[in-house]
């Protein structure tokens, strides 16, 4: 067992995690230097894949917008469970974040007059999102961050590495992390007193979505078997449009940016429907948006529906949206039809492990940002662009935090990390069946899209949690036996059981957690859930 130590271990290399290595490499402070573990390339999590942008408000520049407004709209997408001190927080610390954006090298749209171009979006009452490149907005900030991270000199980066588990001592205390490297197959205990979980979201329990391979709920099953606290496991936000690729398990974005443009939902027998749902129609709030596809597609057997984009322009559109429009020829999509086929699938997860405003969990030393922590902002249900405006606020306001408290950590261990250690110095390293591994994670995947989907009930909750406990079963004579495989479908059981019980313990429908028990139904009819957020609200 190989043995190092570091100011800060980050593990996860999406926005949030370079941002924040970036923010620590320019303090002179750390004596030990940050390390930036990933389990894929550098450049491999959701951020880059983020199209739409990220949400700034600067009254300054754009005089109709103000703080107040994202606040309430924040909220209101939310339904109301959202942390408001988080929500104050965030918004107010938008504008630094954007320039902090700038000043990293990232060169967000601009108009005819040369001033920042800000966009309108779904349930935003105002527009207030910058973009980079059209729709390439996560791309351009990862490209520009990983630029910084490799002209750092204080900065390791371990590549095709595994956080394979926490080191906690019996004082409920981080002590560091052991690490598999993938490369040469050896683990490592490396130690620190900031450890960081930036690991992204848990798209790969499902059957389809936007979420990149990687996106396996690594950081929340780490931390909760560790001890940590997670919360708000039902809240799994599917959007509404991803372009539907028959066939296809992971299905590319099509940004609700669109929508904001003009595009308007239409379904095969050219109805446009989402009128006929929301107030706010094709701009409703996502989990609005997806429901209303759903039962589209439900009642009419529909396979997709149709995103109208003639309104905007096709040549417009094109050039407002050149990525959509690159993925589009990919997929052999004729834009000329003025009609792009799109689907709800799952998209963001709104829980999480549980930190406070300064990003800390509920064990010392151990802080998570982005989308693997739950902080309070989106409530029941994710604000469009809010997701990178988190990582980067949460992550220059964990820098600051972590400049203060520079603690090296001790050399000696208790009892409980020593025994921990033994463990992985043992373990077998092995080549495991992936075929196997594989049909097993394709059975979880099936159970989650069919039981915790969109529309969920007593009896396809109680179904997910027993077809995992049995996959559970399947793996147990593993136990002794370590391979990159098995570690993502152990840890997608453990994130997946979590939200089907999360689901299943939540009666009542709100956000993008939406029940349809009779029994229930029937209460809502009564009124005994005075806020839920219905369909036709």
């Amino acid at each position: 067992m190989k043995y190092s130590k570091y100011s800060a271990i980050i593990i996860g290399s999406g926005i949030s995690g370079l941002f924040l290595a970036n923010k620590l490499s320019e303090s002179n402070g750390l004596d030990d230097g940050v390390l930036l573990i990933t389990k894929d390339k550098l450049f491999s999590g959701s951020s880059s894949l983020a199209q739409g942008g990220i949400v700034a408000v600067i009254p300054e520049i754009n005089k109709q917008d103000s703080i107040e407004s994202h606040i309430k709209d924040t909220i209101i997408a939310g339904c109301g469970l959202n942390n408001l001190n988080t929500v104050k927080f965030v918004s107010e610390n938008s504008a630094l974040a954007a320039q902090e954006l700038i000043r990293y090298g990232v060169e967000f749209d601009k108009n005819e007059k040369n001033s920042l171009n800000f966009t309108l979006e779904g349930a935003h009452t105002h527009p207030r999102i910058l973009h980079a490149q059209g729709d390439s907005t996560g791309r351009v900030i990862e490209e520009a961050l990983c630029k910084k991270i490799k002209e750092a000199n204080n900065i390791d980066i371990y590549e095709n590495a595994i956080a394979a588990e926490l080191l906690v001592d019996s004082k409920n205390t981080c002590k560091g992390v052991i690490v598999f490297n993938e490369n040469n197959s050896t683990f490592e205990a490396i130690y620190s007193s900031n450890i960081i979980l930036a690991t992204g979201g848990i798209g790969q329990i499902y059957k389809t979505t936007t979420n990149p391979c990687v996106s396996t709920g690594d950081g929340i099953a780490l931390a909760y078997n560790a001890g940590a606290e997670v919360e708000n496991m039902e809240f799994v936000q599917f959007h509404p449009t991803a372009l539907f690729c028959k066939n296809k398990t992971s299905m590319p974005l099509i940004s609700e940016s669109a929508r904001g443009e003009g595009a308007k939902l239409v379904d095969l027998n050219g109805d446009y429907f989402a009128k006929n749902y929301h107030h706010q129609a094709d701009l409703a709030p996502r989990d609005v948006v997806a429901r209303a596809i759903k039962q589209q597609m439900d009642e009419n057997n529909f396979e997709y529906v149709n995103l109208d984009i003639s309104q905007i322009g096709i040549e417009k559109f094109k050039k407002r949206f050149p990525t959509i429009t690159s993925l589009c020829e990919e997929n052999n999509i004729d834009l000329s039809s003025g009609l792009i086929p799109v689907i709800p699938c799952e998209h963001y997860f709104m829980g999480g492990i549980k930190v406070d405003i300064n990003s800390k969990t509920t064990i010392k030393n151990l802080y998570a940002i982005g989308e693997c922590a739950s902080t309070g902002l989106h409530g029941a249900n994710r604000l469009a662009s809010n997701s990178l405006l988190e990582c980067v606020v949460f992550a220059q306001s964990l820098a600051d935090i972590i400049i203060k408290n520079n603690e090296l950590p001790p050399n000696k261990n208790d009892e409980k990390i020593k025994v921990l250690i033994d463990k992985y110095s043992q373990i077998n390293v092995d080549l495991i069946n992936d075929e196997y591994i594989a049909e097993l994670f394709n059975e979880l995947k099936e159970n989650m899209s069919l039981n915790v989907g969109i529309v969920r009930n007593i009896e396809t909750l109680n179904k997910a949690i027993f077809n995992i406990n049995n996959i559970q079963s399947k793996i147990k004579k593993y136990n002794n036996v370590f391979s990159f495989k098995l570690y993502e479908l152990q840890n997608a059981l453990c994130v997946a059981k979590l939200v089907a019980q999360a689901a299943l313990n939540r009666e009542n429908s709100i956000g993008s957690h939406y029940r349809n028990d009779k029994e229930l139904m029937e209460n809502k009819e009564k009124g005994l859930f005075k806020n839920d957020k219905i369909l036709a609200q």
